[in-house]
């Protein structure tokens, strides 16, 4: 069985890649690629929060 927090890692690596092609688009004038960027920098926080509780609850499954 995968673990979750690998499965949500996996899935912000992914939009990072999409991130960096987005932001070279932005640096040579897209403007579009620009808030395609900025919505995939929202996906990573959101991603990186899931990751945080998920850490917190096995952590706290394994002490308890």
């Amino acid at each position: 069985m995968e673990n979750n927090v690998i499965r949500l890692m996996q899935a912000m690596g992914t939009i990072l890649k999409t991130s960096e092609e987005n932001a070279a688009k932005f640096a040579d004038g897209n403007k579009s690629a620009g808030t395609r960027l900025r919505k995939n920098m929202q996906d990573v926080k959101q991603f990186a929060q899931a990751v945080r509780t998920e850490v917190q609850e096995q952590k706290n499954a394994v002490a308890a």
